[in-house]
C-alpha cells in the first residue's frame, strides 16, 4: 500500500512533560502466560511443600520469597536490589498473591537463613517437573550430558575455593556438576561444588543417583550418557557399563601415550565423510580389568596450531588434521556414534544460556544454602520457559543421531523481548478483570492462542 509522506513522519520538536500518578500500569504483560502455567504446575503450593518445615508466622513466607526470584531471573533481573525496579508492578504483583514485594533486605535474608532441607526440597521438585514433561512425550530412549560450569564471585562466599579459572585467574568459585537432557534442552539436577576440585570430583555417585532418579520416575526407558573426557576413568566407565547404560566418553590423550603411537602406526583410515575419518580398536590401559571399544577420529581442518608443537609427547600432530578418541558401549555404526557424541555440544548452549540469561555466575550472598537456592531459581527459570513451549506448540523435530532437542526452543531473551516486557493496563470494566495491551497484530495473534493452549491442559497432581 503506497502511503503519503503526512501519513508517516511527524513532528517530534516538542518534549512531553512529565506526570506521574498511580495507575495499575505493568511493563511486564506477558507475565499473564507464566500465571496461567504457574497454576498448571500449582506451583506455588508445590514451593509451599518444600519449605513446609520452616518457622511459621513470617508476613512474607519463604516459598513465595522463591518464587519472585524465579520471576526476577524470567524477567532478566541479576542483582537483589533490581528487585526495586519492579516493586509496584501490580502483575508482578498478582501472580505471586501479594498485595507488596518484600523488600530487598527481606529477600536477602531469606537466603542466610536458607538450610540443606529446603534445598534438597526444591531439588527434587526440579526434577519432578521435567519428569512430568517426560512422561507426556513417552520417549523411548532418554540422553543425559554432564558437565560442570565455574560461578565465579568477589565475595568470600561460604564453600568457594580457588581454582582454575582461565577468565578470572584466581577468583573464588563454585563448580558445580549439572545434568541435562539433551531431548527437552532442560536441567535435571546439580551438584554443587567448591571450585578448586576436578571436575570428576563426585562425578560417578552423582551421575548413577541420576540414573536411578529416571528409572524410578520413568522404567523401561533406555539411558544414554555423553561426557568429555575430564570424566574419563575405569571407575566411571566401569560403573556405568555394570548399571547397562550406553555410553560415550572423550579420552584424554595425555594420560595414555600409546594412543599417540596407534594413530601415528595407522595407515587406512576408512572415511565417515568428506571431512570425517577414523578406525577403531578394542583396547583398554594397562591397569583396567576388561576391554572397551575405542574410536579413533581424525578430521580435517583448516584451522591454524598456535601452540607449541612437541612431537614426541602425547597429542598426536599432523597438519591438516584434528584427532579424537571416543570409549563407548554403542554397537551402533562408527558414524552413528561420532555423531550422537558430537551432539553432547548443545549442553554447552544451555550452560550459555544459564550464565547469559539466568545469571548462573552471580553469587548473591555468604551462605552456601543461599546461593544454591539462587542457583536453583536460576534452574528453575530455565526450566519453566522450556515448559512453556513445549506445553503449547507441538515437537518440530523427530529423534536424530546427534539427540537434537525435540523442539527449535526461543531463548529466555527472546521471550522477553517478544512477550514478556510488554506494557499493559490493569482494569475492571463492568467488574471484569482485564488487561489491557498496545493493539499490535503479531501479539494480538499469539498472546492468545498461547493462553488458550495453556488453559486446555490438565492441571498437575
Amino acid at each position: 500500500m503506497k502511503l503519503r509522506r503526512s501519513e508517516v513522519r511527524r513532528q517530534t520538536h516538542a518534549l512531553p512533560e512529565l506526570k506521574f500518578e498511580h495507575q495499575a500500569l505493568t511493563s511486564f504483560a506477558g507475565l499473564v502466560l507464566f500465571q496461567q502455567l504457574f497454576a498448571v504446575l500449582k506451583l506455588k503450593a508445590r514451593l509451599g511443600a518444600c519449605f513446609r518445615h520452616l518457622a511459621r508466622g513470617k508476613v512474607f513466607g519463604p516459598a513465595v520469597i522463591f518464587l519472585q526470584l524465579v520471576v526476577h531471573m524470567m524477567l532478566g533481573f541479576r542483582e537483589l536490589r533490581d528487585s526495586r525496579s519492579y516493586r509496584d508492578d501490580p502483575l508482578v504483583q498478582r501472580i505471586l498473591g501479594l498485595e507488596r514485594l518484600p523488600d530487598v533486605a527481606t529477600v536477602s535474608r531469606m537466603l542466610q537463613h536458607a538450610d540443606p532441607r529446603s534445598v534438597q526440597a526444591v531439588r527434587r521438585l526440579l526434577r519432578e517437573l521435567v519428569f512430568e514433561r517426560l512422561a507426556i512425550l513417552g520417549l523411548a530412549r532418554l540422553t543425559l550430558d554432564f558437565d560442570g560450569s565455574v560461578q565465579s564471585t568477589r565475595r568470600h562466599a561460604e564453600g568457594t575455593a580457588v581454582g582454575y579459572n582461565k577468565k578470572r585467574k584466581g577468583a573464588r568459585s563454585y563448580y558445580p556438576l549439572f545434568c541435562t537432557i539433551a531431548q527437552t534442552a532442560q536441567v535435571l539436577d546439580f551438584l554443587h561444588r567448591s571450585g578448586n576440585v576436578h571436575d570428576s570430583h563426585g562425578a560417578r555417585a552423582f551421575i548413577l543417583a541420576c540414573v536411578q532418579a529416571v528409572r524410578e520416575a520413568l522404567p523401561g526407558l533406555t539411558i544414554e550418557v555423553r561426557m568429555d573426557s575430564a570424566f574419563f576413568s575405569d571407575e566411571i566407565v566401569s560403573a556405568l557399563q555394570q548399571a547397562g547404560i550406553e555410553f560415550t566418553l572423550s579420552v584424554p590423550f595425555e594420560r595414555f601415550a600409546k594412543l599417540k603411537g596407534l594413530i601415528e602406526a595407522r595407515q587406512r583410515w576408512p572415511q565417515l565423510s568428506a571431512e570425517v575419518s577414523y578406525f577403531e580398536a578394542d583396547w583398554k590401559p594397562k591397569s583396567w580389568d576388561r576391554r572397551f571399544r575405542f574410536l579413533f577420529i581424525r578430521t580435517r581442518t583448516q584451522r591454524q596450531h598456535k601452540q607449541p608443537v612437541q612431537l614426541d609427547l602425547f597429542i598426536p600432530h599432523e597438519y591438516g588434521y584434528d584427532f579424537k578418541v571416543i570409549v563407548t558401549n554403542k554397537t551402533l555404526q562408527a558414524g552413528t556414534v561420532v555423531a550422537f557424541h558430537q551432539g553432547r555440544g548443545s549442553q554447552e548452549g544451555i550452560l550459555g544460556e544459564l550464565k547469559s540469561h539466568c545469571q548462573m555466575g552471580y553469587v548473591p550472598v555468604r551462605r552456601r544454602c543461599g546461593n544454591q537456592l539462587y542457583l536453583l531459581a536460576g534452574l528453575l527459570a530455565h526450566n519453566l520457559a522450556r515448559e512453556l513451549q513445549m506445553a503449547t506448540t507441538p515437537p518440530c523435530r523427530h529423534t536424530t543421531a546427534q539427540r537434537a532437542a525435540l523442539w527449535a526452543f526461543e531463548k529466555l531473551d527472546t521471550l522477553r523481548a517478544t512477550l514478556l516486557h510488554r506494557a499493559g493496563r490493569l482494569t475492571r470494566p463492568q467488574g471484569v478483570l482485564t488487561l489491557t495491551l498496545n493493539a499490535n497484530a503479531w501479539l494480538r495473534e499469539r498472546l492468545p492462542r498461547l493462553l488458550k493452549a495453556l488453559a486446555g491442559l490438565p492441571t498437575a497432581a
